[in-house]
Order: structure tokens, then sequence, then C-alpha cells
């Protein structure tokens, strides 16, 4: 690790976002998503389907994480496990491409997709866990808003070469600039927009290079036949003692409920655009540049913000703009906007949804900086791993509870506009939980993280 310079280090650590970012970017949100609903040709039955199939990954991930923290943390190598979940990242995202038009089998497709989803989820686990060995303590926000700001680039880009090149309209066939898709691509098959996993399987394989040369795991590797009772026994003291930090413990439930909320946007938001407004993805692709530069821009503000202000402050303001973004969406749609009448053809709707895009990308990108930020101020510093174990649990605990609801308030209501009422709920709730949490954590359990 000496003969890798902290520069280079800490650069190999951002390439892990840059590399993963088009899983949510392409896959969850903008792109894949919207093209599932087009092939269902139903937005309600698209929603559903959608929520409960990310619910179960999130019930999968919930589940392990911790464990699988804590085993990292007791038998070091971290390394080892991010290259396992990598291989689950490639695996499921290029499967995508068998979602093809008459042939398409969505319980199959939605299995690879959480397999590359659980992948991602659990790389990003263990790359978290790396952070505070990466700087000082004073550095960290400014790292974490960098990292993140930077994997949103590399999310637009790989979207504007999908839009340009590749995705196709359904109605005419030519990509965002009048295009056939690219490498001979039949848009019938709509073989340019099923491009989409090939294309982020293998933007992630090439640029984890950078990331694997450069990191290094500092924790020593220890028996491997030890590695699950250890780690069972250090998550089991960890858990009994989160009543004793109740710092740490108001900080996972907090996010618990905010992160559902603010994942439930980025999940359904390019589905949601595509049935209420009947956005095309070439439309919902065109919002998703919109945010993700938004994104990119405000995650390096934030980074400022963060070492400035501190990540709870940070967080609390996200929060409070992301409710009233959650409130603003269920009030627009193609009849009426903010309850004002509009005629069919208005383009009040489109511009109104474009500019909710804005703010969910730029309060997404702060919020998700500071959030790891403030686990690691949180963490017990010899658990890091665990710590964002229960980080993610905490994050996927209820990860189910936001695609769950808002899929049977869906298919209750029949109404995606109601459906997505949930996501008020959830970010309220988290932002009383932050009330009880320390913006240094629990020093007078000996240790601030």
């Amino acid at each position: 690790m000496a003969d890798i310079s902290a520069r280079k280090r800490i650069w190999g650590w951002f390439f892990f976002d840059w590399a993963s970012q088009p899983y949510n970017t392409l896959l969850i949100t903008f792109i894949f998503a919207p093209y599932v609903k087009e092939l269902l040709d139903d937005g309600a039955k698209a929603q559903t389907a959608w929520a409960f199939g990310i619910g179960i990954a999130g019930v999968i991930i919930a589940i392990c994480a911790p464990v699988l923290g804590a085993m990292a943390d007791s038998a070091g190598n971290r390394l080892r496990w991010i290259w396992l979940f990598s291989l689950m990242y490639v695996v499921g995202s290029f499967a995508l491409w068998w979602a093809a038009p008459g042939s398409f089998n969505l319980y199959l497709i939605l299995a690879f997709f959480m397999l590359g989803m659980i992948g991602m989820e659990f790389a990003t686990i263990f790359t978290n866990s790396m952070l505070p060995d990466l700087g000082p303590r004073e550095d960290i926000g400014r790292i974490s808003g960098n990292g993140w700001a930077f994997g949103y680039v590399g999310g637009l880009v790989t979207l504007v070469i999908m839009l340009l090149f590749f995705a196709e309209s359904a109605t005419t066939g030519k990509t965002f600039i009048g295009l056939d898709p690219l490498f001979g691509f039949d848009a019938g098959m709509r073989e340019g927009t099923r491009f989409v996993g090939p294309l982020t399987a293998v933007w992630y394989a090439v640029f984890m290079v950078p990331f694997f040369l450069f990191v290094r795991d500092p924790k020593p590797v220890h028996r491997r036949g030890l590695a699950v009772r250890d780690a069972l026994q250090g998550l089991r003291k960890t858990l009994k003692s989160l009543p004793k930090t109740p710092s740490l413990f108001a900080y996972l439930a907090s996010s618990m409920f905010y992160r559902d909320a603010l994942n439930g946007m980025y999940t359904f938001g390019g589905i949601y655009a595509a049935g209420v407004l009947d956005w095309s993805v070439v439309d919902t692709g065109t919002f998703g540049i919109l945010a993700i530069i938004s994104g990119a821009l405000f995650a390096w503000l934030g980074g400022k913000a963060d070492v400035r202000f501190g990540p709870k402050r940070v967080i609390a303001v996200c929060i409070i703009v992301l409710t009233l973004v959650a409130i603003s969406i269920t009030m627009i749609s193609r009849e009426s906007v903010f309850g004002i009448a509009v005629t069919a053809t208005s383009r009040l709707p489109d511009i109104s949804f474009y500019i909710v895009g804005v703010v969910i990308g730029a309060a997404g990108g702060v919020i998700q900086s500071a959030s790891r930020t403030m686990m690691v101020r949180q963490a017990h510093p010899e658990r890091m791993t665990e710590a964002f174990g229960l980080y993610a649990l905490s994050g996927k605990a209820t990860s189910f509870l936001a695609p769950l609801a808002i899929g049977f308030t869906t298919l209750i209501s029949g109404n995606q506009q109601i459906g997505v009422m949930p996501l008020i709920v959830l970010f309220v709730i988290g932002f009383v939980l932050l009330a009880w949490v320390k913006p240094e954590g629990d020093t007078q359990a000996g240790w601030s993280g």
C-alpha cells in the first residue's frame, strides 16, 4: 500500500462510483425501467411489477448485508468480496439484453435485474467502508462528495451515449438525434434500447480496473475458518450495544426511512413519468440528463457544505427539500399541474417534471454523499465494514417498504399518482428521527467514529 500514493488510492476509489453509477442511472431509473413499461403497455402494472421485484431484492440485501460486513471486518480482504459482487453486477446487467419484445419473460428479467442490483449494493458496502482509510477525518466529507460527483458524471456520460446512439423511440425507431441505433441494431426488436444491459456491464468491467489497481485493503487477512463465527459474534455484540450508542441507533433508524424514500424516487421516477405523462424512453433520458447534471454539481458543492456545516445539517435541509418534491410529484399530471387544469397539448406538465428532476438530482446527490460521511462519524473505527453493513441494513430493512407500499397502493387505487404518496410519509419519519442524532457520534461510548 505504501507503494501507491494517497492521491492514486483516492482516485481509484472514485472509480467505483464512476463504474457502478450506470446501474442506477440507466437500469433502475431512466432507460430500462421505462422500457419495461413500454413492453407491458400498462403504467400501473409495470410500476407494480417493478416494485415487487426491487422489494424482494431489498429483503435479500437487508438480511445478508450486516453479516457480510461483519465477516469482512473479522476475516479481512474486502477486495475479495468486491470481486465476487462485481461478477454478480456484470452478469445481472448483461443478461437484460434478452428483454426482447415478443419473447419478454418478466420474471426471468426481474431475476437477472435483482442479481445485478444485489451485486451493486453489496459491493457498495465494502467500498464505502474504505472511505475512512483515504484521508484524515476533516477531509472525509470532501472526498465523499467528490466521489459522488464523479460517479454522477459517469452516469451522465453513459446516459448521453445511450440517448444519442442506441436508445430508439418506439414510434420512429430513431435515437434522440435522429440516428439509427449503432452496430446495425434492429430498432423493431428494440436492440438499441436493450443494449443498455451489456453497456452497463462492460462499462463497469472496464472502469473497475483503476479501482483494483490502486485501492488496497489495509486490514490483515485472518483464518477463513473463523470468519463466520467471529462475524456473528461481533455482529451480535454490535447489535446488543446499539441502545448504548443512541446517536448511531437514531441515525440508522433515520436513514432507514429517508434513504428508502429517496431510493423510491429514483426507482419510480422514470416509470412514473412514462405512465403518468406518457413519456418515451428518450423523454425520460432527457429528464435524467438534467437530474444527473444537477446531482453532480450539487454533490460536489455538498461536499464543501459538509465540511463547513457538518453532515447532519446538510441532511436535514435535503430531507425538507425532498419532502416538498414528493408532494409536488403527486400534483403533476397530463391533465393538471398543482391543481391548475391544462390542455392535452400543454408542455407545462413536462417542464414542471423536468424542474422536479433537477431538484431531485441536486438534493439526492448531496444527501447521499453526506449520509456516508455521517456514517463514518457514527461508526466504531474498528468495525467500519460491519457498520456500513448495518447502514445497508438500515437502508434495506425497510427497502421493501417503499416499493411494496407503492406497489400495493398503486394496485389498490389503479392510479400512479396516488401510488407514490407513501414516499412523503417516509421522508417525514426520517426527518423526525434525525433530531436524536449527535453530529459527532456517541463520544460517551468511548469513540466518535
